[in-house]
């Protein structure tokens, strides 16, 4: 009689499971590359120094509000100032972040699929037994969950040195608005880590991808407003003589199409989620409007209905970045 040993024969079922992608191959890449940018020295070098900048501005914010109140000991909480108050030669802490994110997301995410493919990387990569989506579905979860940590750990840097120079606690609001501060920011700078990604599918080398991201991110951060005003006044001019409703739907029309542009959309909610005192986006204010206006802060539910639109902006230039990504890189043929 003649022996078959049956551990020497694997069954039908393990031959499959032994082939089958893993489900949630996405997790795989997003390890791999999150451990790969968290031992970089890219994510050093750019923690390090965004680090000491945000001391710094944090340092002469904090300044600038002990010079004006003079002594906080009885001052209200004025914890949300320290990201919005500024002193000659820094900027404001949330005008620096809104500048430093976008190099962000770019930094991470231009290179993304390009950088594969100069190495020759990428075909070994997809021919792993994972689905090819989890190539770039990983890699953008990776890229942001790296930059929403540096971002939440600049963030506690501000904060902590804010306390203890100022000896205020901040109050259950302002580490609300706080929450929802970061929580928008890490969306818009996941625009820029999309788009990035983008120009790394769309382009084979991370040099060309680079150039086009940048160039993206300087037009609509240094030309956007003046591009608008061209175009506003194209379509809706003001002569010499102009009468107010002339001028109001120029101004109207400008501020509208300066929204189409993500730093503007950020600038915005920022803007109105961090300064409770903030009651519009608008960068003029009718005489109907302030008459009359209650000076007093507003709470964060009346504060997000003024930006619902700039937010929902952000998530969907977000999406549709990420989403033309994915199709397009799930179209290439990447085994040659």
């Amino acid at each position: 009689m003649t022996v078959i040993d049956e551990g020497a024969v694997p069954s039908p079922a393990a031959s499959r499971l032994a082939t089958e992608p893993p489900r949630a191959g996405w997790l795989i890449v997003a390890r791999k590359e999150l451990a790969d940018h968290l031992l970089s020295a890219r994510f050093l070098v750019l923690l390090i120094l965004l680090g000491l900048v945000a001391a710094l501005t944090t340092l002469s914010a904090a300044e600038a509000i002990r010079t004006s109140t003079g002594t906080t000991a009885d001052t209200p909480s004025i914890f949300l100032k320290l990201f919005l108050v500024s002193q000659d030669p820094l900027p404001a802490f949330f005008i620096l972040i809104g500048f430093i994110l976008p190099v962000l997301g770019i930094a991470f995410g231009f290179d993304a699929v390009s950088g594969e493919r100069s190495e020759g990387t990428l075909p070994r990569l997809v021919s792993q037994p994972i689905y090819r989506d989890d190539v770039i579905n990983g890699k953008f979860t990776a890229g942001l969950a790296v930059i929403g940590l540096i971002l939440v750990l600049v963030t506690a840097i501000v904060a902590a040195i804010g306390i203890i120079r100022l000896g205020i606690v901040p109050t259950a609001e302002d580490v609300l608005r706080l929450a929802v501060w970061l929580l928008v920011s890490i969306v818009y700078v996941g625009f820029w880590l999309a788009f990035a990604t983008l120009c790394s599918v769309a382009f084979r080398r991370a040099a060309t991808a680079l150039l086009a991201a940048v160039g993206l991110w300087i037009v609509a951060t240094l030309f956007a407003s003046l591009l608008a005003s061209l175009v506003a006044g194209a379509i809706a001019p003001t002569p010499a003589g102009a009468t107010t409703e002339q001028v109001i739907a120029n101004a109207t029309l400008a501020d509208n199409l300066a929204r189409l542009a993500p730093p503007t959309l950020y600038s915005e909610a920022t803007t109105v989620i961090l300064d409770p005192s903030a009651r519009t986006t608008s960068s003029f204010i009718l005489t109907s409007q302030a008459y009359r206006a209650v000076q007093s802060d507003l709470p964060i539910e009346q504060s997000l209905l003024l930006v619902w639109v700039q937010v929902v902006g952000i998530v969907a230039l977000t999406v549709v970045s990420f989403a033309v990504a994915y199709i397009l890189f799930m179209r290439q043929e990447v085994r040659a």
